[in-house]
């Protein structure tokens, strides 16, 4: 591979050729979707003419369709909760089992390769096992809190609007947690030990050490665990289709879900669009951030 690589020298641009291919497959394939979803979230689409271009121009009309609907308050705050509670548990869970299997235990190896065993499966098969889990009446999540005495009587967590949306985060938790384990793990394992060996000489304890060393030492990584978790979390769409399709009563609704129903079971592709879009501000305004504070914490 190195020998046929050395025949296309620098001066021929062969570097500059890659990132031009590389560049094309993103317009093609990532930007010309992205653009044609902005150019619908300002039109009005008529179904019967899918194919046409030129449609009607609508200004802000769809925006203001989308957020005068009443279910939109409770998307928004759903969404909020989704992502916000999602990330909190994802992050701090994933950290703690970062920290356990940098020690050396039993078997250490065996179960981090099953807990990304979890991660790997698809979101849909992840789902279709969380709702035998939530089921209220069979279920395995009621049978063992009634037993441990948790519970004294059944919670219908799919079909409870108190419950639906905790039970789709547990189930994205579930999901996200040995994602942000493998990457806090890479962070751990850069920090050099001989901080700890001094700290330790200089009598500074576990918590010490940990706030001391461990966190600064985790800031980059961290902030790219949360931006990554903010972006496959608003964009999760799998687990929702499995568990609730965004019920019962809008009780677990979230944007992306929303979008899709809005687009493509009520038909209303131009609303649809101008949630989609608006998800992808929010994506966007999120690596923003993430890529300014890797930049500013280089130069510091």
């Amino acid at each position: 591979m190195n020998k046929l690589l050395s025949r296309f020298p620098r001066e021929n641009g062969f570097e500059i050729t890659l990132a031009g291919f590389a560049l094309l497959y993103l317009l093609l394939f990532a930007g010309l979707p992205l653009l044609y979803n902005i150019v619908l979230s300002f039109q009005q689409v008529d179904l019967m003419e899918p194919a046409t271009l030129l449609r009607p121009f609508a200004g802000l009309a769809n925006y203001r369709d989308v957020f005068s609907r009443p279910e939109a308050g409770q998307v928004l705050s759903n969404t909020l909760q989704f992502v916000g509670l999602s990330l909190l548990f994802q992050v701090v869970i994933g950290f703690l089992l970062a920290m356990l299997f940098l020690q050396d235990f039993p078997l250490a190896t065996f179960m981090r390769g099953l807990f990304l065993a979890g991660w790997i499966m698809p979101g849909l098969v992840v789902g279709v096992i969380w709702k035998l889990l939530f089921a209220g009446d069979y279920g395995v999540l009621n049978h063992v809190l009634t037993q441990m005495g948790i519970l004294h009587s059944k919670i219908f967590w799919l079909s409870d609007p108190q419950w639906s949306l905790y039970a789709v985060i547990i189930a994205n938790v579930w999901l996200g947690v040995p994602f942000n384990m493998l990457l806090l793990s890479v962070g751990l394992a850069a920090i050099p030990a001989d901080l700890y060996e001094a700290a330790e000489l200089d009598g500074a304890n576990a918590w010490q050490r940990f706030w001391g060393i461990t966190l600064p030492m985790m800031k980059s990584t961290l902030g790219a665990v949360v931006s990554l978790g903010a972006i496959m979390t608003m964009q999760q769409f799998d687990l929702l289709a499995a568990l609730t399709q965004g019920g019962p009563a809008n009780s677990s609704q979230v944007a992306q879900y929303w979008s899709w129903q809005l687009s493509l079971q009520t038909f209303e592709v131009s609303a649809g669009s101008a949630v989609a879009t608006l998800m992808m501000v929010l994506v966007l305004i999120v690596a923003v951030i993430y890529v300014r504070s890797t930049r500013n914490e280089r130069m510091v």
